[in-house]
């Protein structure tokens, strides 16, 4: 009796997945890609960011023939119309998402079949800092809870081995957890 492989789990094409990761094996520089994005503020709170071109995979990608726009606004409460989410709950859609795609990416090249799939994430944060109340305590998240579930055909052991190594791989995770440098520049 014949096996058949399957090459689409979970909507990843498997093949294409492992295609990748060996041409990145003989070609390392095919990992290395750098993503932009351009923000407007438009009024008050209110701000339009487009994402669109990015470098990856050794070439400019020209996939996108239109750019995600996406709106960032405050809360009443925080003196802004709802337009958007505010960043620091944009930052948790990003852990959000990341942490999906790892989970199915890596689900999918270990053959395990994903029903679905949930994350609810909660960030704490103290304004005091934003409002120049006091330096003495972090402006940024100072605890994020993740909780998740999902529906597999995988034993419990498993799904937690997958989700140490999402984290462990996740590139949002890493960028949450560990000090990246960054440069601000005033340009004419």
């Amino acid at each position: 009796m014949a096996t058949t492989v399957q090459t689409n789990l979970n909507g990843v094409n498997v093949d294409t997945l492992v295609q990748t990761i060996q041409a990145i094996q003989e070609n390392p520089d095919l990992a290395k890609f750098t993503f932009r994005s351009q923000t407007k503020w438009i009024n008050g709170g209110h701000s339009t960011t487009m994402i669109q071109s990015f470098h990856g995979a050794g070439a400019e990608d020209a996939s996108r023939t239109r750019p995600f726009v996406i709106e960032g606004d405050e809360p009443p409460v925080l003196l802004g119309e709802n337009y958007g989410p505010n960043a620091v709950e944009s930052v948790l859609q990003a852990l959000a998402s990341c942490l999906a795609v790892g989970f199915i990416y890596n689900a999918s090249a270990q053959g395990i079949k994903v029903d679905s799939l949930e994350f609810w994430l909660e960030g704490e944060l103290d304004l005091h800092p934003f409002l120049g109340l006091s330096d003495k305590i972090r402006p940024g998240y100072n605890k994020v809870s993740v909780n998740y579930r999902i529906k597999t055909n995988a034993p419990r052991e498993k799904v937690e081995a997958l989700c140490d190594y999402v984290q462990a791989t996740s590139p949002v995770m890493d960028i949450l957890r560990n000090p990246v440098p960054v440069t601000v520049n005033m340009i004419d």
